[in-house]
């Protein structure tokens, strides 16, 4: 039995009724074409079956057309977003991805290294805060990269991402001028520079309000539901208890939500919560959260639009991009209690 002939971009263009350069032009730079022409060549796409290879395209040129993304934890509500960002942007250049997922465990950053080590990869975008472990010892230089969504230590890498400190100022801001005076931060974290700079912000807007911040009300957390469980029923123990929380991120407040919830005790009645990122469940907890919305789509795009400047032989000079984030103002901050718990 005859294998079913793949269409090309010569059909693609004959249905169009467009030339081939438009077609191409329409796939790889979309802004240089018109809507309806853009319209016309993906509805003829859509029609024959054509795909574009940028692996397959990149082997015929010689050079690889892949960018390797290496992320520790693809089940982050942030990455999806993020990634698609990324791939609209390298889509739009000629390029295509690859994902590693370390599962954060740095030494699968090893099993990626391969990809560049045989040219399969151009640019490195990483998700995980840190340069691939071993890279030192498997290759002589890493081919054009740019750290996202996490700042990466000492690595000498530009980055692309929110404004944490930015973001965290604002959460202050927000809780002071609804009446709190005694915050908590959950989130302390020595090996997460974007949490570090989350409590640098924390601090500065309540140092510069003249209330400089407890000891005993910043506590540990790692970012999970888990670690923000704990940081309440931590200061429940200890009988220190704050008015609010400020946690380093979404999945913190709701941990800490649900210890206020099997205490029970209504946020924001007796406690007010805050998070940072805005993920997709932010708008379904109860109540709804008050949190700092990271424009993951955009911060996708500048990352990818810098590498791609870099492949082009930009300046490789450290470069590092904040995007401002947004108040999200929903249900969960309230003015603080007047009568004791």
């Amino acid at each position: 039995m005859s294998q079913p002939v793949s269409a090309t971009i010569e059909d693609v263009a004959r249905l169009a009724q467009v030339s081939i350069a438009t077609v191409s032009r329409a796939i790889h730079t979309p802004e240089k074409v018109s809507q309806s022409t853009r319209q016309k060549v993906h509805q003829a796409i859509a029609i024959t079956g054509y795909t574009t290879n940028a692996m397959a395209r990149g082997l015929r040129l010689g050079r690889s057309n892949m960018i390797l993304v290496v992320a520790p934890d693809i089940g982050d509500p942030n990455f999806s977003h993020i990634l698609m960002g990324l791939e609209n942007e390298a889509r739009a250049h000629g390029y295509g991805i690859l994902i590693g997922h370390t599962q954060n465990e740095p030494l699968r950053g090893m099993e990626y290294l391969k990809f560049l080590n045989s040219g399969q990869a151009a640019g490195l975008i990483l998700f995980t805060g840190t340069l691939p472990f071993g890279h030192q010892a498997a290759t002589t230089q890493l081919p054009p990269t740019v750290g996202v969504f996490e700042p990466i230590f000492n690595g000498g890498i530009s980055y692309v991402g929110v404004d944490d400190l930015m973001g965290a100022r604002k959460t202050v801001d927000h809780l002071l001028s609804a009446g709190h005076r005694s915050i908590a931060f959950i989130g302390e974290n020595r090996t997460r520079l974007a949490y570090q700079r989350r409590r640098e912000g924390y601090v500065a807007g309540m140092s510069e309000f003249g209330i400089p911040p407890e000891k005993h009300l910043i506590l540990d957390g790692d970012g999970t539901v888990e670690s923000g469980r704990a940081a309440v029923e931590l200061l429940f123990m200890r009988d220190m208890l704050p008015t609010a929380f400020m946690c380093v991120n979404d999945q913190t407040a709701v941990g800490a939500m649900l210890a206020l919830s099997a205490r029970g005790y209504q946020v924001p009645r007796d406690f007010s919560v805050t998070g940072f990122d805005d993920i997709p469940q932010a708008s379904f907890t109860n109540p709804p959260l008050t949190t700092i919305r990271q424009p993951r789509s955009i911060i996708g795009r500048q990352a990818m639009a810098l590498l791609i400047e870099r492949l082009g032989g930009a300046a490789a000079e450290e470069r590092e991009i904040l995007v401002v984030p947004d108040l999200v103002v929903r249900s969960s901050v309230g003015a603080p209690r007047q009568r004791p718990l």
